[in-house]
């Protein structure tokens, strides 16, 4: 089975010459060697590239050892450069050399290189690694597959595949896996032995179960709104732990920099400002979130609009959460400040889109809730509503556009029908 992974082979095309070392972000298991040795390599050859112009190392493969010593790498890699021509360097794992970062730079220094690079411990996981290289490195991000990429590689019915993403998410392997108890194991094994482990070496805490359950909590919590304060009660109301709300603070930290959590703020659409405090957080990948949740609380509705938001992210979207204050009409005839919550405000260059998430909207009460919002928005940026049980495509009498979920992920154009 193939994964395509056109947009981020297109990224790394374009960044191509470019006298930065491309690095390749993301968590571990997301398919970043994959791009790198298969699908960059075979375009470099595609492309009339000479495979001895192609230095490729596993790093992590115990036949490399030696080359984990930065002289040893150095030399290994010049002694490779027969010519003056271009030749590309692909390093998997980088994080396994010592002083990896001067090697790197070291390779800046010669023209006819052009590097790439890959890593999977906590350091590259974060952002250190971008801090270190700001200015001489060109990161990409790499995501779990979108659903579109799960699609056509797995192929059957877009329904059951709907139903298999929003139960274990877009890590490539849960993909080919043939069971339940298959996919579910692997998910689990992955998120305390792998992505909880990496951010507890690198940040040095010895609290594994309280980050796990902090964790947990926020994987419940998942389209709601969220403080530091919030959690602090939630965290000892239902685990019965005590955690200080800047030590939650201090966490979700780590969680973003690991990119297994993502922080949306909430953006005052009128007043044009950010409110720091509550904001929303989602996954990554959902199938993460099921894992830590043991595959209960599946509100799919909550599930979908993880999963919009990712989608929003890949397509190269700031998200955020928007609000809007307006003075609604109060049962006693009085007018009182109220906000109204847009899901989605997506922005990219001068363009924009208000997306909302709705899994149903069967009655006129619930038509009426996501769209009240949009109506308040005085701007003539697109609005959107995203379905789960909707039809066709359409556009209601605000001028709203309707779309079914399945839609909007399999376009990549799908924003701008």
């Amino acid at each position: 089975m193939e994964f395509a992974r056109d947009i981020y082979l297109q990224k790394l095309i374009n960044r191509m010459h470019n006298t930065m070392i491309k690095i390749v972000t993301g968590i571990r298991r997301c398919g970043k060697s994959y791009l790198l040795f298969k699908l960059f390599r075979r375009h470099l050859l595609e492309s009339g590239v000479r495979a001895d112009h192609i230095i490729e190392i596993a790093l992590d493969d115990r036949l490399n050892t030696p080359l984990r010593n930065p002289d040893a790498l150095l030399e290994h890699v010049y002694a490779k450069v027969k010519d003056g021509e271009m030749h590309y360097v692909l390093l998997d794992e980088i994080q396994y050399v010592d002083d990896f970062e001067g090697v790197l730079n070291s390779f800046l220094h010669r023209e006819n290189l052009d590097v790439y690079v890959t890593g999977s411990n906590s350091k590259f996981l974060s952002t250190d690694v971008i801090t270190e290289f700001r200015g001489r490195g060109d990161e990409v991000h790499l995501f779990p597959l979108s659903f579109s990429e799960y699609l056509t590689a797995t192929g059957g019915d877009k329904r059951e595949a709907w139903r298999q993403y929003l139960t274990y998410g877009g890590l490539p392997l849960t993909a080919i896996m043939p069971t339940h108890e298959a996919k579910a194991e692997y998910l689990r094994r992955l998120l305390q032995e792998v992505y909880l482990k990496d951010i507890l070496e690198h940040n040095k805490i010895n609290h594994s179960e309280e980050l796990h359950e902090l964790l947990c909590v926020w994987a419940s919590s998942v389209g709601s709104l969220c403080s530091p304060r919030k959690l602090a009660d939630t965290f000892k109301s239902v685990k019965q732990l005590s955690l200080s709300a800047n030590t939650i603070s201090t966490y979700g930290g780590y969680f973003e920099n690991a990119f297994l959590l993502h922080n949306a703020r909430r953006y005052d659409i009128k007043g044009k400002r950010y409110i720091d405090s509550p904001s929303k957080y989602y996954f990554e990948d959902i199938g993460l979130r099921n894992a830590c949740l043991n595959f209960r609380q599946m509100e799919e509705n909550h599930l979908m609009e993880n999963i919009i938001y990712n989608e929003l992210r890949l397509r190269g979207y700031s998200v955020d959460v928007g609000i809007v204050p307006i003075q609604a009409k109060q049962e006693d005839g009085k007018y009182a400040r109220q906000r109204l919550e847009v899901d989605f405000v997506a922005n990219q260059g001068s363009k924009r889109f208000y997306v909302q998430s709705a899994f149903t909207m069967a009655d006129d009460d619930k038509i009426e809730q996501e769209n009240r919002p949009l109506r308040h928005i005085d701007d003539s940026f697109k609005k959107i509503v995203v379905v789960g049980d909707s039809g066709l495509l359409w556009r209601n009498n605000d001028g709203h556009v309707i779309m079914n979920i399945l839609d909007f992920l399999m376009n990549p154009d799908s924003l701008e029908l």
